[in-house]
C-alpha cells in the first residue's frame, strides 16, 4: 500500500514553529502584559506587566473566578510561570489548569516601584485578600480554585486601579469553549487533583479544590443537559 504524499501545507518533522493554539495563546498573552496605561503615580506611560508589586486574578471562559494570586517578583514573570513555563505548584498539582484560563485581572500597586515601604508585604497580603473577597462576590459557587485562602495583612487598603482583558483569541475561543470539550478537560484536571490527594498527604485545603472543581464540573454537565432538546446522542 502506498501511503500518500504529505502535503507541503504541513509543517515538517523538524519544525521549531510553537502549534498555532500555543503560539496564539503566548502572543495574546504577550499583548495583555504589554498594554500600555497612563501609571497614576508618574503620569507616564507604563506597561502592565512591568509593575513589580501587585495582585492578580485569573477567570474562565464563563467569567467566573478561578484563582487569585500576588507577585513581588513582576506581574509579567509570574503570570507566565503560570500560563506559559507552568512551572508552579498550582499547576503542577492540578489546582490551576492553564487552558481554562480566558480573561485576566490585575491589580498593580505603582507606589512601590520606586521605594517599596518596609511593611509593603504586608500590604500586598491585604491587597490579595481583599481581591479574593471581591472575586468571591462575583462567583457563582462563592469559591475559587486557591488551595489557600489568602492571609489577611495587618494594613487597611483600598483596591488599588485594576485592568482587565480576555486573553484568548476568537480562534482559540472557538477550539475551546465548546461545553462539551471544557467538561473533558476539567473531569480530566478533577482526576489529576484527586490522584494528587491520593498519592499525598495533604491539608484541607486541597480537597476543597477538589470539591470546587467538581461542583463547577456538575454545573456545568447540568447546564448542558438543559441546554439539549430531545434525544439527539450517538448510541452507535
Amino acid at each position: 500500500m502506498t501511503l500518500p504524499d504529505t502535503p507541503s501545507s504541513l509543517p515538517s518533522d523538524g519544525t521549531s514553529e510553537l502549534p498555532f493554539e500555543t503560539a496564539e495563546l503566548r502572543d495574546q498573552l504577550d499583548k495583555f502584559l504589554r498594554h500600555t496605561w497612563i501609571d497614576p503615580t508618574t503620569g507616564k506611560n507604563k506597561q502592565i506587566g512591568s509593575y513589580k508589586w501587585g495582585v492578580y486574578a485569573f477567570f474562565d471562559y464563563d467569567k467566573e473566578p478561578i484563582y487569585v494570586g500576588q507577585t513581588n517578583e513582576k506581574l509579567s514573570t509570574r503570570i507566565r510561570r503560570h500560563l506559559t513555563n507552568q512551572r508552579t505548584d498550582a499547576v503542577a498539582m492540578s489546582v490551576l489548569d492553564p487552558y481554562e484560563v480566558c480573561y485576566i485581572e490585575v491589580w498593580p500597586k505603582p507606589e512601590f516601584e520606586i521605594n517599596p515601604p518596609k511593611n509593603a508585604k504586608d500590604i500586598l497580603n491585604s491587597i490579595e485578600y481583599a481581591v479574593y473577597q471581591e472575586v468571591l462576590q462575583r462567583s457563582t459557587f462563592n469559591a475559587v480554585l486557591n488551595e489557600k485562602i489568602p492571609t489577611p495583612g495587618s494594613a487597611v487598603v483600598s483596591l488599588p486601579q485594576s485592568y482587565r482583558a480576555k486573553v484568548v483569541s476568537d480562534s482559540v475561543s472557538a477550539l475551546r469553549d465548546h461545553p462539551d470539550l471544557r467538561l473533558a478537560r476539567r473531569a480530566a484536571t478533577l482526576a489529576n487533583l484527586a490522584r494528587v490527594i491520593a498519592e499525598r498527604k495533604v491539608q484541607k485545603g486541597l480537597r476543597q479544590t477538589l470539591l470546587t472543581q467538581a461542583n463547577r464540573i456538575v454545573a456545568l454537565a447540568t447546564r448542558r443537559v438543559n441546554s439539549v432538546s430531545g434525544d439527539d446522542a450517538d448510541d452507535d
